[in-house]
């Protein structure tokens, strides 16, 4: 009789053994190190353009850092909102992430309903670069060599000059109402899904200019195929030292930069979001990416998640002014 109680004990045992180990079997495999498979940064706008170009280099080093693929998924349209959308409800385990742009801050306030919330449903994790916005026209635009001939042109044009962006809501639709306000003339606003597409139609003349970042352009500049007239940054670029800001020829309240950054769903694990600070801190901070950053344009920033957080924030709030002061908004 005792044996067989003791039997029956042990195989009472081995049965609650089992049934704690299927408990604590998905909480083991959630805490599964990080990463342990590819890693996917949606860029909100088509290939080819700024921010397509800082994701690839930024994937390119973070591969080799973390030891797996990070590939750059290009999920264009609504002014970059359609992949901030896509993040923001996608699952919070570190392997989506969105490089998110100034344009997002701008969204905020020019779109009357989004479908997430920028500073809610996405969390920061660093500010990669900041890239000045430039004015350019299509070199074939002769009588605008300046943005006073420019201003001039547009008054005497018998039809509007058009000008293009990355999309409405956008930094570069911004920059281009509080320009016209600020010069007194009136230009066709021509939305495109992102720089690619834009500096396509702007080499070939279907708009004749454009207030895009320095990235896709500045080939073109260096070229003479597209003519830089001014930056709209209170300081002149590095790489384009010739070029006057706004302010410099008479233009005054002009300080528009673009700044670009890696976010990831607001669910995402704190510790994961500080490993991939931390890496890609590392990575914007080395001489390499700053050589290739000098390359295009762009100032690398390598920044907290706390002070990019405070970027979001205030630009947040000074979009929202430059919105309402020009009367800008989407459906």
């Amino acid at each position: 009789m005792k044996h067989r109680i003791e039997l029956k004990r042990r195989q009472l045992g081995r049965l609650a053994a089992a049934a704690i180990g299927l408990a604590l079997a998905p909480s083991a495999f959630a805490q599964e190190p990080w990463p342990s498979k590819p890693i996917s940064i949606v860029v909100p706008f088509p290939s080819g353009g700024t921010t397509d170009v800082l994701a690839r280099a930024l994937a390119d080093a973070l591969s080799k850092s973390l030891g797996q693929p990070v590939v750059v998924e290009s999920k264009p349209g609504a002014g970059a909102t359609l992949g901030a959308d896509y993040v923001a409800k996608a699952k919070g385990d570190g392997y989506t992430l969105l490089m998110g742009a100034v344009h997002h801050t701008i969204a905020t306030s020019v779109y009357k309903k989004l479908p997430y919330d920028f500073q809610k449903d996405l969390q920061p994790v660093t500010t990669v670069a900041m890239v000045p916005n430039v004015l350019v026209v299509n070199a074939a635009l002769t009588p605008a060599k300046s943005v006073a001939e420019l201003v001039a042109f547009a008054k005497t044009s018998p039809t509007e000059l058009a000008y293009g962006s990355n999309g409405n809501g956008t930094a570069q639709h911004l920059i281009g109402t509080q320009f016209q306000a600020s010069t007194g003339i009136k230009l066709l606003h021509v939305p495109y899904k992102g720089s690619g597409p834009l500096t396509t139609d702007l080499l070939g003349g279907q708009v004749a200019m454009s207030f895009d970042t320095i990235t896709p352009v500045l080939q073109h500049i260096k070229g003479g195929k597209l003519r830089a007239l001014a930056v709209t940054t209170a300081r002149r670029s590095s790489v384009l030292p010739d070029v006057p800001t706004l302010q410099e020829v008479g233009l005054k309240g002009f300080d528009i930069g673009t700044w670009f950054g890696v976010l990831a769903p607001a669910s995402t694990p704190k510790d994961v979001v500080a490993k991939l600070n931390a890496e890609m801190v590392k990575i914007i901070k080395s001489p390499d990416f700053a050589q290739r950053m000098q390359a295009i344009g762009a100032d690398p920033i390598g920044d907290s998640s706390t002070e990019m957080a405070t970027r979001i924030r205030d630009e947040t709030n000074k979009f929202a002014k430059l919105v309402k002061d020009g009367n800008v908004t989407v459906d």
